[in-house]
C-alpha cells in the first residue's frame, strides 16, 4: 500500500518523501483534492515497471503481427474476380467503356 500525501503537504516535505521512498522502501502517492495526482516511486521500482510495459509491449507486437499475417492469407485465399467484370458493368447500368487511345 502506498502512502498517500497531499500535494501542499508533498511541497513542504519533498526531502522526507524521497528519503522515504529511496530508503524505506516505500511508494508515495501525490494527492490533489483526494485525487492520486503522482507517485514516488523508487528508480529500481520504476525499471521494473519499464520492463513490464515492454514485455507487455512486445507481446501486443507479436499478436498484431500473427493478426496481419491471417488478413493476408485471408485476401490472397479470395478468387480472381477479372472474368466477373463485364457481368458486374451490366449489373450496375454502366455502358461506357474505356477502348484506349487507338481505338476506332
Amino acid at each position: 500500500m502506498a502512502y498517500e500525501i497531499p500535494v501542499t503537504q508533498a511541497r513542504a516535505e519533498l526531502a522526507d518523501l524521497i528519503n522515504r521512498v529511496v530508503y524505506g522502501g516505500e511508494r508515495v502517492v501525490v494527492t490533489r483534492h483526494g485525487k492520486p495526482l503522482v507517485a514516488l516511486v523508487s528508480a529500481a521500482d520504476l525499471e521494473r515497471l519499464e520492463e513490464a510495459q515492454d514485455h507487455a509491449g512486445g507481446q501486443e507486437h507479436v499478436e498484431g503481427q500473427q493478426a496481419e499475417e491471417q488478413i493476408i492469407t485471408s485476401v490472397a485465399a479470395v478468387h480472381d474476380t477479372g472474368a466477373a467484370a463485364p457481368r458486374e458493368r451490366h449489373r450496375f447500368g454502366i455502358t461506357a467503356e474505356h477502348r484506349g487511345p487507338n481505338a476506332s
